[in-house]
């Protein structure tokens, strides 16, 4: 198997405005006020979204991304995945990647919760003895009862939140995106999912995790990129970069960090 790596080489991403719309001009309005307006090829007003991104990850490094709000985490994690296409630059991924998104990401809602699970099996390939077992293991994960055999769309957000979670983390990758989403749902869940996700931390070879929750960086990620209106303003250590961020001393950590990443050597399981 092959090692993970993700090059990313003078990436900007630019999201086009259309004015026919109130929450086009709200973008356009925050846009401007940031220095973020521009013009594409076409000489359509845009939104670098990112501008011009630079970095490399190889198998072992554990990311974060931490920033205010809108400043292009989400977008990054996006353009990682293969939602996004860069306006400029290459983005590069080598490993297979699995990406905690969005709770629904990758789900049809007019399918049952049973049907969403073979769907994802298919998808990535795995064999039929193989998609039964994935089918049991989120199927007890869950807890959704009978509903599994009915539409997601008829499903409460935290059951959404509930089979997504047990989707996307049931099938482990040589490379893990996060977003913040994962740490939803209510406490009893969270507090049974939380092994099982920090399981899947430790078995990625390489990490690349947005929130807010600076515990969760310190203790699962050993890099820091700090973005600011798209750009990278800051890349290091974590508890460097955290204390620039922040703009003050951290505290002692109350948990031990997660520790190393699967390697070559011991690939996580398919």
């Amino acid at each position: 198997m092959n090692r993970a790596l993700i090059s990313v080489e003078g990436v900007s991403v630019l999201f086009p405005l259309y004015h026919g719309n109130a929450r086009s001009l709200k973008k356009m309005v925050v846009a401007a006020a940031s220095g973020r307006l521009g013009s594409d090829q076409r000489h359509r007003v845009v939104v670098e979204a990112l501008r011009e991104l630079d970095f490399q990850l190889v198998s072992g490094d554990r990311l974060g991304l931490v920033g205010s709000n809108g400043a292009g985490k989400t977008t990054l994690l996006r353009t990682l995945a293969g939602i996004y296409e860069p306006a400029i630059g290459r983005v590069r991924i080598q490993g297979s990647l699995n990406a905690l998104l969005d709770p629904s990401l990758g789900m049809n809602l007019e399918l049952t919760g049973r049907e969403n699970i073979m769907l994802r099996g298919l998808y990535n390939g795995l064999p039929r003895p193989m998609l039964a077992r994935l089918e049991a293991d989120v199927a007890e994960f869950a807890e959704l009862g009978d509903f599994l055999d009915l539409p997601v769309r008829i499903y409460s957000a935290g059951m959404v939140v509930r089979l997504g979670f047990a989707l996307a983390t049931a099938i482990k990758p040589q490379i893990l995106l996060m977003d913040e989403w994962f740490l939803a749902g209510d406490a009893a869940f969270m507090a049974k999912a939380r092994s099982r996700l920090e399981e899947m931390v430790r078995g990625a070879e390489i990490l690349v995790l947005s929130t807010h929750a600076t515990d969760i960086v310190r203790s699962w990620c050993t890099r820091v990129l700090w973005l600011d209106q798209g750009r990278i303003h800051a890349d290091g250590p974590a508890d460097e970069i955290l204390t620039q961020y922040l703009g003050h001393p951290l505290p002692p950590l109350e948990s031990e960090p997660l520790g190393e990443s699967a390697t070559a050597d011991q690939p996580p399981a398919a």
